[in-house]
């Protein structure tokens, strides 16, 4: 019987983010800010999955609990992404992610005439899927963008 190994640490409290497709793992580091703070954050980056044949990233965060909110604008990113929380080493949460309605204070908006770029208010997007893509919708300059003009900015 061949024995298997974990391919990336273990943590003891915190994220762990699993099924980002390849090569979305450093955008989603650079994205969200991850590299910012203290804490041990493990990346696999083509990584065999167990339930398909393709290549997957994974993230583990320590000491860094993501929220409902926060792990669903990960599905601009990874649509299928499955977020687990840690806590002395078990999975003691585990959902995956799903496309939120809006996504505020977290994105730029692409037309350079929008008020968000000059005021002071947060950014604001309407999120629609229109398969087999995602739309954003610019509260303020109503004018409408595709995810992936996001995705690939950073």
């Amino acid at each position: 019987m061949a024995e298997h190994k974990l391919q990336v640490e273990a943590i003891e409290r915190g994220t762990v983010i699993d099924h980002i497709p390849a090569g979305m793992g450093i955008r989603i580091l650079k994205f969200f800010q991850l590299t910012q703070q203290q804490d041990a954050i493990t990346v696999g980056l083509n990584l065999r999955s167990k339930h398909s044949s393709s290549k997957k990233d994974i993230i583990k965060v320590e000491n860094t609990i993501f929220d409902v909110q926060q792990a669903n604008q990960l599905a601009l990113f990874a649509k299928d992404a499955t977020i687990n929380v840690i806590d002395d080493y078990d999975v003691v949460e585990k959902y995956q992610v799903t496309l939120p309605e809006a996504v505020i204070g977290v994105l730029t908006c692409p037309n350079s005439n929008c008020i968000c770029h000059d005021e002071p208010v947060d950014s604001r997007f309407y999120v629609t899927e229109d398969t087999p893509d995602v739309t954003l919708k610019c509260h303020y300059c109503e004018k409408s963008f595709s995810q992936r003009l996001f995705v690939e900015l950073k």
